[in-house]
């Protein structure tokens, strides 16, 4: 049987359209068979029929293949003509009715043709990198979750865009968008907005609406972000830099997320008078407390850079009035805490002493309970009691605002006093969370159990949380050493933030029942002296 010949010179032998068994001839008038390229292309078709995937990326096709006939395609869900040459739609792929995901990146498209509203099951569509003026509105007719049109020269975007109601992601980054249509606070379900690289002057209040958790709006000409923003309680990320911002200032911006929505409530606090009080406090974010973390990546979720201003620039807390009762008892608290506050230099220049346990010749020279502390410690001791601040005034406290201590250690500070000869200060959870306390405790149930000791100096009062840290965790050590039973330890944290009194006060409690008994030179009695 004669095959069929294709005749003439190489522009009428077209690429991917020649019959099965053709032969091609050229100028040179030899023959050759059907190129490797055209059997890949009947393969694609072949498996797009089997599995409804159409794979035709990258192929330089300037229109749909004409041997595509031939293939039963019209079950086609994914359809991927990226990366060719194509000027406008296929009108083949118009009639792929079950079609829910197409890719058109990187073509020639200059328009959209009507015919995309048969598409009723598509949900993703790529125009993206393309010749588009003009996003028509059969686009939004659409059922699409996701629709990505950046590069390409769009002005506008149509006001039908409101009609997306299941788009959750839009991309219309780097064209030459100037205004963004009121419609798009209508897309109540759009989590990612991409509109970075245009030339917007202005962002549209009803962005506000949005459960936005990604918003890019960098690289256009925005000169300040609308204080209703601030409502944007779902947003984790938000990149605005290359924008000749004034409000926030630019100072505020780089320091990230969190201080831009301290600055919005605080504007939107002046401007409206008639704030509810809820409405004037900070907005709390999701995952907040994630982004006060460092070394996250991408943001994860902050765009902005950490602060490396210095702190008369970080914004004030929202003040709130308070009854005279209990600002008097917060200026006592603020009295209480300043006393260990660090005003010196930085920690290298920071002395403290490491006061070693006693010598074996020192331990026979103790009291009557035969310990010797060290002259450092009781100097510490001293430090704390003189510096403390007068109690407050005597004012009728009903019994829930009783400091906790009071009711959570009872007798134990005075049995702590007892054992190690010292008066402690009132407050005895702040007393025990340098840890200095805790180790000369440990070394008095048994001695040297605690090698070494980091003390405050008269220079720097105050140790660093580090070396705080360091004697807590060798007091535990200390105790675990001794016998005091794991189910009764405490965690470092319970010491160090004053968590769990309850819990240090039983450590200590376990620790002192193993203490050696304390011998009195008059009466010996049978009462326990640990009991609380």
């Amino acid at each position: 049987m004669a095959a069929s010949v294709l005749l003439g010179s190489a522009e009428s032998t077209v690429p991917g359209f020649s019959v099965p068994g053709s032969v091609l001839v050229g100028n040179n008038g030899g023959s050759a068979p059907a190129s490797s390229w055209n059997r890949s292309l009947e393969r694609a078709l072949d498996e797009a029929s089997a599995t409804g995937a159409l794979n035709l990326s990258g192929r330089k096709l300037k229109e749909f293949p004409r041997s595509a006939a031939n293939h039963d395609l019209t079950d086609t869900t994914r359809a991927d003509l990226s990366r060719n040459r194509l000027a406008e739609v296929p009108a083949e792929v118009c009639v792929y009715v079950s079609l829910e995901s197409l890719n058109l990146y990187h073509n020639c498209l200059r328009t959209l043709p009507d015919s995309l509203v048969n598409l009723q099951a598509l949900t993703y569509l790529n125009i993206s990198r393309n010749q588009l003026c003009v996003l028509p509105a059969v686009v939004c007719s659409l059922p699409l979750k996701v629709l990505i049109a950046c590069n390409n020269k769009l002005v506008s975007l149509p006001e039908e865009l409101g009609q997306l109601r299941h788009l959750t992601e839009l991309d219309v980054s780097c064209n030459e968008i100037q205004v963004l249509p009121s419609q798009v606070g209508r897309l109540e379900t759009l989590r990612d907005l991409n509109i970075r690289r245009n030339h917007l002057l202005q962002l549209p209040a009803e962005l506000s609406l949005l459960p936005l958790v990604r918003l890019d709006f960098s690289c256009n000409k925005v000169t300040s972000i609308p204080s209703c923003y601030r409502q944007l309680a779902h947003l984790h990320v938000i990149i605005l830099d290359h924008n000749p911002l004034q409000s926030p200032p630019a100072h505020v911006c780089i320091k990230g997320k969190i201080h831009i929505f301290k600055y919005l409530n605080q504007e939107a606090a002046k401007t409206t008078s008639d704030l509810p009080e809820f409405e004037r406090r900070t907005q709390v974010f999701n995952s907040c407390s994630e982004d006060l973390y460092l070394g996250r990546p991408y943001g994860a979720l902050d765009s902005g850079f950490n602060s490396v201003d210095s702190g008369d620039k970080r914004w004030p807390n929202h003040i709130y009035l308070i009854d005279s009762y209990t600002l008097t008892l917060l200026k006592h608290i603020i009295n209480r805490l300043s006393i260990y506050v660090c005003v010196l230099a930085a920690e290298s220049e920071q002395i403290d002493f490491i006061d070693s346990c006693p010598d074996e010749d020192d331990e026979g020279r103790g009291g009557a309970d035969g310990i010797s502390l060290s002259s450092q410690f009781m100097a510490y001791i001293e430090r704390r009691i003189t510096t403390e601040v007068d109690p407050p005034p005597n004012l009728a406290t009903p019994l829930y605002l009783v400091p906790p201590t009071t009711l959570l250690y009872g007798r134990l500070p005075q049995n702590i006093e007892a054992r190690l000869k010292v008066s402690l200060p009132s407050d005895l959870g702040a007393a025990l969370t340098d840890g200095v306390v805790l180790c000369h405790l440990a070394n008095h149930v048994r001695p040297r159990s605690v090698s070494s000791i980091h003390v405050p100096s008269p220079a720097v009062p105050k140790l660093t949380m580090a070396k705080c840290r360091r004697n807590v965790e060798n007091f535990l050590e200390a105790c675990r050493r001794i016998g005091v039973p794991q189910s009764q330890l405490c965690l470092p944290l319970h010491v160090l933030e004053e968590r769990g009194l309850p819990l240090v006060s039983g450590t200590v409690s376990a620790l002192l029942e193993l203490a050696p008994p304390r011998h009195s030179p008059a009466v010996t009695t049978a009462t326990n002296p640990l009991a609380m």
